[in-house]
């Protein structure tokens, strides 16, 4: 099938019971057993749940993935996922990657003996350290929207035999496969365009690794970070309509780029594949979109605290991929645990704001911004 198709009819009516076409949701938090030695598929929601499982059987076939994962939240998703290292690893990222990422390997790496490095480009990478076991790519990424070469990383870091794992959240797998590409894990924050509809705080992994799958398996069910029931059935729901709100959003993005790439206010437009003609050919070599995140500096002369106060159909508010439009200020608000220097060394600027673009009509966006923008003049 393909993918739209997938994501509507991957559960079929016919499995479940009475033939619902929508699955039901199992709330029970345990499952009777016929007997001692005569045990069922279910005995405890923590570990495995119908309505858990039905979402993580059905997001695998999407992602391509043998075995899928669904956690409380995208960082239970991807702790899951450091859990795999040991005492004296060492993980590679790109420097500019999501603030919970780097606030997780900045604060806890050092009291597990693990060691990190944040990478200003891992695309000029030639080779890596015997004990780097790890390289963890955010393309594109946040929020300056860099873009990584993922099966190139693969093949330096297979050599070695380094795991890649690729943070997919802004992209999804409608947008980029990246275990195709060679990465042996992929984790998303669901919350976002999964979810579709800002409703549901989750998180879910994948891989096509067996060994990977039950070791992540194992740290899901010891944790017990595990997805809701309803928060399930939520993103299942979400997923059914993720190809049409992304395409509708990817539309949104383009019309909004060619506005604000010629707006005198604005100094810099960030977005997937805008830094070079070399990011730009990786990114349209390994994905088919460059999704609906983008990032700006405004020229001097403009107020940014104005501009985003005067916005009306952007709210100021974190996250991002749901239907509506976001703005938010990355260095107090999604990175505001990279200190002042390492956001000036990256390039996250008192100035740097985000944009997640929604469904909305894009001449009202348009409209919206352009009045700002009027506002913001000093």
């Amino acid at each position: 099938m393909k993918f739209d198709t997938l994501i509507v009819k991957g559960i079929e009516a016919k499995h479940n019971p009475h033939k619902a076409i929508i699955p039901p949701i199992f709330l029970a938090t345990t499952f009777v057993q016929d007997g001692i030695d005569e045990w069922q598929d279910f005995a405890y929601s923590r570990s495995h749940n119908p309505t858990r499982d039905n979402f993580e059987d059905l997001f695998a076939r999407v992602e391509g993935a043998k075995q899928a994962f669904a956690f409380a939240s995208g960082m239970a998703a991807t702790s899951s996922v450091f859990s795999l290292l040991k005492q004296g690893d060492k993980v590679l990222l790109n420097n500019n990657v999501y603030g919970g990422t780097y606030r997780y390997v900045h604060g806890i790496f050092a009291n597990q003996g693990i060691e990190y490095e944040l990478v200003d480009d891992l695309n000029v990478i030639d080779e890596i350290d015997d004990n780097v076991k790890m390289i963890f790519v955010e393309t594109p990424s946040n929020p300056l929207l860099r873009v990584t070469d993922i099966e190139r990383i693969a093949n330096i870091a297979h050599q070695k035999g380094a795991l890649v794992v690729v943070d997919n959240t802004f992209l999804t797998p409608y947008y980029q496969r990246v275990l195709s590409l060679g990465a042996d894990i992929v984790v998303y924050s669901a919350t976002k365009y999964i979810g579709g509809h800002a409703d549901v705080i989750a998180g879910v992994v994948a891989t096509n690794h067996e060994e990977l799958a039950e070791r992540i398996q194992f740290m899901k069910n010891t944790l017990g970070a595990t997805l809701s029931p309803m928060d399930a059935y939520a993103l299942i729901k979400g997923l059914k309509t993720l190809s049409v709100r992304l395409d509708r959003q990817a539309e949104n993005t383009h019309k909004i780029i060619d506005f604000l790439t010629q707006h005198s206010g604005v100094k810099a437009v960030h977005y997937a594949g805008s830094y070079s003609d070399h990011e730009r050919a990786i990114q349209q070599k390994q994905a088919s979109g460059i999704g609906a995140v983008i990032s700006l500096a405004l020229q001097d002369g403009y107020d940014s605290k104005i501009f985003a106060k005067s916005l009306e159909l952007f709210d100021l508010a974190v996250s991002l991929g749901g239907v509506e439009s976001l703005i938010c200020h990355p260095a107090s608000m999604t990175h505001e645990s990279y200190s002042a220097e390492l956001q000036d060394k990256i390039g996250i600027t008192q100035g740097l704001l985000r944009l997640a673009i929604g469904i909305e009509n894009a001449e009202d966006l348009i409209a919206d911004l352009n009045q700002a923008l009027d506002k913001a003049k000093i």
